[in-house]
């Protein structure tokens, strides 16, 4: 299949043809994109904005470790019944009313969250906090959605997966900034409230540039044939489509597996690496590896799947790396002073893992096509975040209380939990959904074969034209 989609790649891209199909791309797009990715990151920042201070946000607030994990966890269960929701939002309404939506959402929430250190007298904080966090997780399903869609809207066909890469890493950048920004910030308990003002303002600048810089959801004239046939099924046809498509419901069920996976992980990695002796300073640092060589692997896996299409070879490879570098960390982490083996272990865990993101992304567009791109993409991500509810919670309820040892950091208040268990079986379920994919994942580019006899058919018109034009030799006298 990998030859054939270099022939399409190569017959789109065609500057003759694009002219003549009347095809542009607007320089506007990259605006579309850095509001986006601006709103994304942000949200990703408040989803996990606590995690890496867990111990210092339940001794501050006299809460228990189980109601500090709901503070992420709200984000997995709201997103569920809101994501069917938003992926009608996308495709029915438009992208720039869905990520302005968004975008207020996004900042409210973050606002809500600081109320309590606002208002004077406030009886509950806790409450406010989980309502914040409801807010920024019914933001995350439109945002997350949005990045397949804006690339097939807006982007040619050779830079679609550079795009979706854009924006869809955009929200583990934020993930890498709440792991290293809330370590710095907060020494001490009297320090949160600094960390509560200063997650509002990526959320305010993203609520103004959405507002303000964004005037229509798609552009006058289409980048590519895709583009101009996009969203073409209705909103309950496409879901019925898709729950027919056997090949989807395989990727959205192994990809959804390791959104889970990764969502666990990110939530969870102070609270197991804190009982063996591993300093929040130095969680954090896990958590910035594991995102900043995520980023740098998507950069390089999207720029190589946008020259070749091998977008099946791609993931499929990705998760199989991802899979031996879960078992690494799962048997590494309870082990006492490991810190170059471990900081390594995540580095590659991000490298193989995150950088898949994208291209999952795509080839959920690729083998659903002609179904929406908000709904393709929005199904994978809901039923990731189902998955990573089960996981999340399976994950915490194997975990026990053992007697606090020496070497301990964890500073909740409460005896460490031993994370054996719950992180080998994190290992196994990951190694699980991979050799699914591997095995029963087997599709046709569809979205490519569609843009290709749409080339074809120009051609041959063009060809048309240029006989019936072309000025018949004058008579000999």
């Amino acid at each position: 299949m990998a030859g054939p989609a270099r022939d399409w790649s190569g017959a789109v891209e065609t500057p003759a043809l694009d002219a003549l199909r009347g095809y542009r791309a607007y320089a506007r797009r990259w605006v579309f994109l850095l509001a986006l990715s601006l709103l994304s990151c942000s949200n990703a920042t408040l989803w996990l904005s606590f995690a890496p201070v867990a111990d210092t946000i339940a001794q501050h607030f006299l809460l228990s470790t189980e109601q500090i994990n709901w503070l992420s966890l709200v984000y997995l269960v709201v997103s569920i019944p809101s994501g069917l929701v938003a992926i009608w939002v996308l495709d029915s309404i438009g992208l720039r009313w869905a990520t302005i939506l968004c975008a207020w959402l996004n900042f409210a929430g973050s606002v809500l969250r600081a109320l309590p250190y606002m208002a004077i007298g406030t009886q509950d904080p806790f409450a406010f906090l989980m309502s914040g966090q409801s807010l920024c997780a019914l933001a995350q399903t439109l945002v997350i959605f949005s990045p397949a869609k804006l690339a097939a809207l807006w982007f040619p066909e050779h830079q679609r997966a550079t795009a979706n890469m854009i924006g869809t890493m955009s929200n583990p950048l934020g993930i890498l900034v709440a792991n290293l920004l809330s370590p710095a910030l907060v020494k001490k308990e009297q320090d949160i409230p600094i960390m509560l003002g200063a997650y509002i303002i990526p959320a305010g600048l993203a609520c103004l540039l959405a507002t303000a810089c964004l005037q229509e959801s798609v552009p006058p004239t289409p980048p590519s044939a895709g583009a101009a046939h996009s969203t073409s099924e209705k909103f309950l046809d496409g879901l019925k489509l898709l729950v027919k498509n056997k090949a989807y419901v395989v990727l959205a069920v192994c990809f959804g597996g390791g959104i889970g996976i990764f969502s666990s992980f990110s939530a969870l990695l102070e609270q197991v690496l804190c009982v063996n002796g591993y300093s929040n300073e130095f969680a954090g640092l896990c958590g910035a590896l594991f995102i900043v060589f995520g980023i740098l692997g998507a950069l390089v896996l999207g720029l190589y799947v946008d020259r070749t299409k091998h977008f099946t070879e791609a993931i499929k490879v990705g998760f199989c790396l991802t899979s031996v570098a879960c078992v690494a960390f799962a048997l590494v982490s309870q082990l006492r002073g490991q810190t170059i083996a471990l900081a390594a272990i995540c580095s590659l865990l991000g490298l193989f893992g995150f950088s898949v993101a994208p291209v999952a992304m795509e080839l959920a567009v690729e083998c659903s096509f002609p179904v929406g791109e908000g709904a393709a993409a929005g199904l994978v991500f809901v039923l990731g975040q189902a998955e990573g509810m089960l996981i999340m919670l399976l994950l915490t309820a194997l975990t026990v209380r053992r007697a606090e040892p020496s070497f301990s950091t964890c500073q909740d208040g409460q005896g460490p939990l031993d994370w054996r268990v719950p992180m080998l079986l994190m290992a196994g379920l990951c190694t699980l959904f991979s050799s699914c994919l591997v095995l029963f994942f087997h599709t046709p580019y569809r979205r490519l074969q569609a843009e290709a006899s749409s080339s074809l058919s120009v051609q041959e018109d063009g060809c048309s034209a240029a006989v019936d034009h072309t000025p018949l030799p004058a008579d000999s006298p």
